[in-house]
């Protein structure tokens, strides 16, 4: 038997099938294009010395962290940088893990944190002391700042499309709430997303969550997000989280947390704990705008995952109203939908927007499936691939645009303008009553 046919066997043995979910229902007009199959993806480079794999993370105030891998244990993990190519006017010293999964070991992944960095430059950087030359811009201090929004992602040929009309937007930062490689144990898939990714990973942040498919824990065996806490590394530390599938961070006037559905959330959690600390310490004269990111959609009209968000609605929904979080973007339903603002199952011009984005290309499919008649708060819905992008003009305006992948084409089909709620008054207004629920033991 040879190495890919035993490790399927052991994972056979180890793991359990799920059946999809189903019911009645149907879904919006759109048709929808055929599914595109899986890319095969070289990932080894010439050279084990060699950086590969290299992507990019805001890592606190001014700096930003540098993830790449070699094959090479005697490469050293240093990062050199500077704004001018060929001319490194700094240097910084990182960390190196690895991690072993079943008959898979993985290759050397480091960690670099650099900085202090100018805002809105562009720095050219070498992984490792040789290998290519690799630039990134930093983001903007100050409005307006563009985010490209897409999650579940994974790596089919609609996956490249969408990943193509990414590069063709200007955005600042890249936000994926959860679902990236869809590994699903097969470790080197992993090696592959991380090659596909490298294009646009490398020269722009990448700010991520887990989703279901990260966590690849087997009973008694394995425990959970081993490959995503190694290669995916999150400002969790900077953000005086405990664990990186939670954290939280600041980018020209916009607060953003990034909550995690798969690890505990109730009241009595570290979690919830620390979601309550860093909302409380949001200053929304520096930072106008909140913004939430999980996998798990709290609102959606689609019969896919219904009702899997309840629990954590039950949770942590009161929280954010409370502090007047603006918009919740999650994933994990292969669909887009947009909602009105909404608070406890219902209209609240003081509530949260929720916008389901779990249709970057992954393998799985659409989730073509929706309730009828169309619930009062969802405003848009379409089961397509594509991608968000969300720019926030100013401290009291942001613009939301959804870009469905219409063959190879890249088709703007919903498009909203949004109002902050610190400029509508609804923070002020609650602010008394917010702060001593957020403040209550």
């Amino acid at each position: 038997m040879g190495r890919g046919a035993m490790e399927a066997a052991i994972l056979f043995f180890f793991l359990f099938l799920s059946s999809p979910v189903t019911g009645d229902g149907s879904g919006e007009d759109y048709v929808r294009p055929l599914p595109r199959q899986t890319l095969s993806l070289p990932w080894r480079p010439k050279r084990s010395s060699d950086p590969h794999q290299v992507h990019i993370s805001l890592a606190g105030a001014e700096h930003m962290r540098i993830t790449w891998i070699t094959g090479d244990a005697s490469s050293p993990s240093i990062v050199e940088y500077g704004t001018s190519p060929g001319m490194y006017t700094s240097s910084s010293l990182g960390e190196r893990t690895s991690y072993k999964y079943l008959l898979y070991s993985s290759g050397k992944i480091n960690h670099a944190v650099i900085g202090p960095l100018r805002s809105n430059t562009v720095y050219f950087y070498r992984c490792g002391g040789q290998g290519p030359e690799f630039q990134l811009k930093t983001p903007p201090s100050q409005f307006p700042i563009a985010f490209a929004v897409v999650g579940d992602l994974g790596q089919t040929g609609w996956t490249q499309s969408t990943l193509e009309h990414i590069n063709q937007c200007k955005y600042d930062v890249h936000l994926l709430p959860g679902d990236l490689s869809y590994a699903d144990y097969q470790q080197h898939l992993w090696d592959s997303f991380g090659a596909l990714v490298q294009p646009l990973a490398s020269t722009r942040p990448w700010m991520v969550t887990e989703g279901n498919h990260e966590k690849e824990s087997i009973l008694f065996f394995k425990s959970g997000f081993q490959a995503y806490n190694a290669r995916w590394k999150m400002p969790y530390e900077e953000s005086g989280s405990t664990s990186n599938l939670y954290y939280s961070f600041e980018v020209a006037g916009v607060h953003i947390i990034m909550l995690g559905s798969y690890t505990d959330y109730d009241e009595n959690s570290d979690q919830y704990a620390w979601l309550k600390d860093d909302l409380t310490r949001v200053d929304r004269e520096r930072t106008p705008w909140l913004i939430v990111l999980s996998h798990v959609p709290w609102y959606n009209s689609n019969l896919a995952h219904q009702g899997e968000g309840k629990s954590m609605i039950a949770a942590m929904e009161s929280l954010l109203y409370a502090a007047g979080v603006d918009i919740f973007i999650a994933g994990h339903v292969h669909a887009y939908e947009r909602t009105t603002r909404v608070h406890n199952g219902g209209f609240d011009p003081c509530g949260l927007m929720h916008i389901t984005i779990g249709d970057g290309g992954n393998r799985e499919g659409l989730a073509q499936r929706f309730y009828n008649p169309k619930p009062e708060w969802s405003v848009f819905r379409e089961a397509s691939f594509g991608h968000g992008e969300l720019k926030f003009v100013n401290s009291t305006h942001a613009f939301w645009s959804w870009h469905r992948n219409d063959d190879d084409e890249s088709v703007e089909s919903d498009e909203v303008w949004i109002n902050s709620l610190a400029s509508m008054g609804c923070v002020d207004e609650k602010k008394p009553e917010c702060r001593k629920f957020l403040m209550a033991p």
